[in-house]
C-alpha cells in the first residue's frame, strides 16, 4: 500500500455523498465481490469497484487477452496480448489502487467450484459472455442466498438487474437460455466499448448500493439500454413468475 495517499483524501468525494460517510467507506473497505468475467462488462466494473475501495476483489476468466477484446475491455493494455486476463486485470487494478486485495481465478465457473466461490465473497458481479455460465451463476446465488449483479451486453444495446433474495431472479424472468442458433454472439454483432462501460458501471453502482445500504436497488426490475437511439427502459418484473 502507498501510505503516501491520505484515506480521508482519497475517498473523500465518496464520503461527501448523502447517506454514504465514513461509514459507508467503512463497510466498502470491509467487503468482498466476486466478479466472474474479466472482459468488457469486467473491465469498468473492477475498475470503478477498485476505485470506490472495495476491500477484496475476486476476479475469475479462463481467457488470455487478445488484440480483438482492446477496443472495450479496458482493464487490458496492447502489451497484456497473450497473457492471462485475471493476471492482466489484477496488475491494472492493483496499480490504481494498491490497497484492495485482488484474488484471481484462472479457471471457468462450473458446478464444482461455484457454491464454494460464491461463499467466499459478500456480492457477486455477473460479467461473463454466454449463457450457461450466467444461468449457474444465478442457480448458484439464489442457493446461497447471495446477492448478484447481471449484465449483458451485445451491439449497441445492454441490460441489468439485482437479484437480492426474496426478489425476483434472472431465471424466474427467463425461465430457459434460448437455444444455440437463436441469438447473435459478440464475434457476430459486435460490442460498442462504451456501451459495455455504461453497463459495467451500473452494475458496479448496484454492488457499491448494496454494500452500503444506500440507494434504492435495480430488484424486480430489468434496465434496458440502447446507445444507438439512447434510451433507457425499466420493465418490472413479477418475483412470482
Amino acid at each position: 500500500m502507498n501510505h503516501s495517499i491520505n484515506y480521508m483524501e482519497r475517498y473523500a468525494r465518496n464520503m461527501l455523498i448523502e447517506g454514504f460517510g465514513r461509514e459507508g467507506q467503512t463497510k466498502l473497505a470491509e467487503s468482498s465481490i466476486l466478479v466472474i468475467g474479466a472482459g468488457g462488462l469486467g473491465s469498468p466494473v473492477l475498475m470503478y469497484l477498485a476505485a470506490a475501495g472495495i476491500g477484496r476483489l475476486g476476479v475469475m476468466d479462463y481467457d488470455v487477452v487478445d488484440v480483438t477484446n482492446l477496443q472495450r475491455q479496458v482493464v487490458h493494455g496492447e502489451n497484456d496480448i497473450g497473457k492471462p486476463k485475471v493476471e492482466s486485470a489484477r496488475e491494472t487494478v492493483e496499480a490504481l489502487n494498491p490497497g484492495v486485495s485482488v484474488v484471481a481465478y484462472r479457471e471457468r465457473f462450473t458446478k464444482d467450484n461455484a457454491a464454494s466461490l460464491v461463499r467466499e465473497y459478500d456480492f457477486v458481479i455477473d460479467c461473463c459472455d454466454n449463457y450457461e455460465t450466467k444461468y449457474l451463476i444465478n442457480d448458484i446465488c439464489v442457493a446461497e442466498n447471495k446477492a448478484y449483479s447481471h449484465g449483458a451486453i451485445l451491439g449497441m444495446r445492454g441490460e441489468a438487474m439485482t437479484y437480492v433474495p426474496g426478489y425476483a431472479d434472472y431465471r424466474s424472468v427467463f425461465p430457459t437460455p434460448p437455444a444455440e442458433g437463436e441469438y447473435l454472439k459478440p464475434e457476430q454483432a459486435g460490442i460498442l466499448g462504451s456501451v459495455a462501460g455504461v453497463i459495467g458501471s451500473i452494475q458496479a453502482t448496484e454492488a457499491i448500493k448494496y454494500l452500503t445500504g444506500i440507494g434504492e436497488l435495480l430488484v424486480n426490475r430489468i434496465l434496458i439500454f440502447d446507445g444507438g437511439n439512447m434510451t433507457v427502459k425499466i420493465l418490472k418484473v413479477n418475483p412470482e413468475i
